[in-house]
């Protein structure tokens, strides 16, 4: 199964590369800046998708104390913070050219940001060696707190007024077929690649459970 996902997701990818690189449509104010936005997105899409599964583990965890959900929820958060760093770096990448600079302390960046500092913060916590079950608990708690900030990402175009808000607010479904498909396309080939990277972590942290007699 592992392998079949892993299979499916290089070639998901691959065409997706191919296809924004070779087959999407040039934006005339944008050109090849906007084809950021193909990747950014879906990027973005799946670091709060794990992050939402982090804050489930860790609701499991305080109920079973079970730790495949503690595990579940150390392999989510490790995805999501790799594709958060990455939304971080490709959103400068598209900025400089359209902005004139990398970064502008805008809402969405700031909370952004707050919520990829914090799950450093959480992975600096599983590596100062604290009793296993207290580490688990103490996760899960973090992963549920953490999790407030992503609906607050989401809201602040609501919450500042509208002259500070600098990321274009794109309403895909209004977009042309030519690039809305490639998109679509590119957030399933990002989510598969997520659930097969999920399970591969997962099997990794239960096999170092494992050697440390934890199962």
């Amino acid at each position: 199964m592992n392998l079949t996902l892993f299979i499916l997701s290089i070639i998901l990818m691959s065409c997706n590369l191919v296809w924004i690189i070779f087959f999407t449509p040039m934006v005339p104010d944008q050109e090849w800046a906007q084809k950021i936005f193909y990747f950014h997105v879906p990027l973005a899409w799946v670091g709060f998708l794990s992050y939402f599964f982090v804050m489930v583990s860790g609701v499991s965890y305080l109920f079973s104390k079970d730790l495949k959900y503690d595990r579940m929820g150390h392999a989510s958060a490790e995805i999501g913070t790799l594709f958060t760093g990455l939304v971080l770096i490709t959103g400068p990448i598209w900025a400089t050219p359209i902005w004139g600079q990398p970064w502008v302390w805008e809402p969405r960046l700031i909370t952004t940001l707050v919520l990829f500092l914090i799950y450093v913060g959480y992975f600096v916590l599983r590596n100062i060696g604290i009793y296993r079950q207290r580490l688990a608990l103490i996760c899960a708690i973090i992963g549920i707190i953490a999790f407030i900030d992503i609906p607050i990402i989401f809201a602040s175009v609501n919450f500042w007024a509208a002259e500070i808000q600098s990321h274009p607010q794109m309403g895909m479904s209004k977009q042309p077929s030519g690039i809305l498909t490639p998109f679509l396309f590119s957030l399933f080939s990002f989510t598969m690649l997520f659930f097969t990277m999920l399970l591969f972590k997962m099997k990794v942290l239960y096999l170092n459970d494992k050697r440390e007699n934890y199962v």
